[in-house]
Formats: C-alpha cells, sequence, structure tokens
C-alpha cells in the first residue's frame, strides 16, 4: 500500500503543473491585469446598462437581487467565451 502511495505521489508535481500555462493578460499603463478581471468589469458594467433599459422600458423585476448579478454573470462569461475561447 505505501509503494502505490508513493507512486501517486510522485505525479502530483506533473499533475499540479500541467495546467500552467500563458494565462490571458493585457499591459495597461506597464501594469498587466488578468483578462478575467476585465471581463468581470465589462459585465458589471453591461448589468448596469440592461438595468438601466429595464427601467426605461418600465420593466418591473420580481427579484432584482437574483436577476442582477445573474445579468452581470451571463455578460461576464459571454465575454470571455467570445473574446478568449
Amino acid at each position: 500500500m505505501r509503494n502505490l502511495t508513493l507512486k501517486h505521489a510522485r505525479l502530483l508535481p506533473a499533475l499540479a503543473l500541467a495546467g500552467c500555462s500563458r494565462a490571458p493578460a493585457f499591459d495597461i499603463v506597464g501594469s498587466l491585469f488578468p483578462a478575467w478581471l476585465l471581463c468581470i468589469v465589462l459585465g458589471i458594467v453591461l448589468a448596469g446598462v440592461g438595468r438601466w433599459l429595464l427601467l426605461r422600458w418600465r420593466i418591473t423585476v420580481q427579484v432584482p437581487v437574483v436577476v442582477y448579478p445573474c445579468l452581470a454573470a451571463f455578460f461576464t462569461f459571454a465575454l470571455w467565451l467570445i473574446f478568449f475561447s
């Protein structure tokens, strides 16, 4: 049993490093920002625009605590898939 555990323990560093690759990042004024951070910010901004449009069209939202974070998440994931998949 111990021999089997040692064999698996030798594979752990290889498995941990297998996911390492160049992450998408943007150079903004000399600082590298991860792409997911930019997608989150744009997703929140687009959710705010969506809220503004819903208010302008006089559409009432029954559970805004759930709807607006889901709208922000939708825009965030959609931006990530459009630009980085």
